[in-house]
């Protein structure tokens, strides 16, 4: 089974939460995992009892060189010192200043594109979401290094999954042509970073800008104490690459879905052309976007970036009527209880309508968690909603897409769950 789960994860677990049940023993090498394929066993380790559980061994393992003691893996006391320090820079009325620049940049960017020409638009979603994500985090361009940095994280992800499922791992030290590169990916994303915050802290006062980073080094705790050089990058490296990342991935698998599904796409062309008559949108222009915001949830279902989360308990702890020790892992996965008909009706297909009857209300905890839930959920979770409903009303207005012909799409679930080969698709101008 370990061998099943390393080649087909996201098969192999619908396939033995289906025939094994909502809480299965899964035998890994020498140890083992728990699976938990029920929203309240779900609930429990990520709400209830979250105080017992802390990220496992391997989400640290594949994250923690890039990240650090960022947001993502780190823990206890040091973790609610940083949350808080980072909570003010993700308030609603912090964020929503940054929906022009989002508009600006995919306006900007779908204006390279020509009528009816053929592009892998999994490509062009991680080069618009990293251009807005330097503008946003940086208050900048990276003009020449923005796609070197899109290079360096995609290899240093694979790189770290790779190392993590091997059964024989060769110290990072050793002089291979893969540590090497690790060595040399690293080494440029830190030199960029704290060049970076070294240039805005010589500006002065960072409060008299309003991108991310400014506010991190101006954010003070209560005892009077600011975050370190290595604590703002760890958190800024945390933020960037998680917050283009997911981003890219669920725009790429929305255009999918929608190319897939003609019906859906044209109703959300509909919506688009009464609301907002072919101009940009803007934050005051979500609440009269219902079906948007409906195929936004429904490709987050479908095609959840993080597809699966872990947690190894630190004390003994009670799931599901047994008794589990401390060390014991803990799996569940959104691809998984996303699918699960017993929540959502005809739960492989892609219908946004299900959304617009208040269903998000009426699940239960635990059955939709595409950022997480709890403390832990992803702090960054409406900023991401904002920049995928903004950059889809903005680019679905001008322009439709269409899969090229020949291809098999296929989720390939690295770190995030990435289309394996890309998705080459036709751009159309609508008329």
């Amino acid at each position: 089974m370990a061998l099943q789960v390393l080649h087909d994860p996201l098969g192999t677990l619908q396939r033995i939460s289906r025939e094994y049940g909502d809480i299965v023993r899964i035998p890994i090498v020498s140890d083992s995992r728990i699976f938990l394929n029920h929203p309240d066993y779900i609930e429990q380790v990520t709400v209830i009892q979250q105080s017992k559980f802390h990220k496992s061994k391997l989400t640290k393992d594949v994250t923690g060189r890039l990240l650090g003691e960022g947001l993502l893996i780190s823990e206890g006391d040091f973790w609610r010192r940083q949350r808080r320090l980072a909570q003010p820079a993700f308030q609603r009325n912090r964020i929503n200043e940054y929906a022009a620049t989002m508009v600006e940049s995919a306006e900007a960017h779908s204006r390279k594109w020509r009528d009816s020409e053929e592009r892998d638009i999994a490509h062009e979603m991680m080069a618009l979401t990293l251009d807005i994500a330097v503008r946003t985090l940086f208050g900048t361009t990276l003009p020449g290094e923005a796609r070197q940095v899109g290079r360096s994280l995609e290899f240093l992800m694979r790189y770290s999954l790779r190392r993590s499922r091997s059964p024989f791992k060769v110290p990072e030290k050793w002089p291979t042509p893969a540590n090497r590169r690790a060595e040399r990916e690293i080494q440029f994303l830190d030199s960029l970073v704290y060049r970076i915050i070294d240039e805005r802290k010589k500006l002065g006062d960072a409060s008299e800008h309003n991108d991310l980073l400014s506010l991190l080094i101006a954010a003070m705790d209560e005892d009077g104490s600011q975050m370190t050089p290595k604590q703002l990058r760890d958190e800024i490296m945390t933020l960037f690459t998680a917050g283009h990342e997911t981003t890219a991935l669920t725009l790429s698998w929305a255009w999918y879905l929608l190319s897939k599904n003609p019906s859906a796409e044209e109703r959300l062309y509909e919506e688009l052309r009464d609301v907002l008559a072919g101009r940009p949108p803007s934050i005051a222009d979500l609440g009269q976007l219902p079906y948007l915001r409906g195929v936004v949830n429904e490709v987050l279902r479908l095609y959840p970036p993080a597809y699966v989360l872990a947690r190894t308990s630190i004390a003994t702890c009670t799931i599901g009527g047994y008794e589990l020790p401390a060390g014991s892992t803990l799996i569940f996965s959104q691809w998984v209880t996303h699918r699960d008909a017993r929540f959502f009706s005809d739960p492989d297909a892609f219908i946004p309508e299900r959304w617009l009857d208040g269903l998000e209300g009426r699940l239960p905890a635990g059955a939709y968690f595409p950022f997480g839930d709890g403390p832990r959920r992803c702090i960054g979770q409406n900023f991401a909603l904002m920049e995928v409903v903004l950059v889809l009303a903005t680019i679905a207005q001008k322009f439709q897409f269409r899969l090229a012909p020949g291809q098999k799409i296929v989720p390939d679930p690295l770190v995030t769950l990435r289309p394996r080969n890309g998705i080459r698709m036709r751009i159309d101008a609508r008329r």
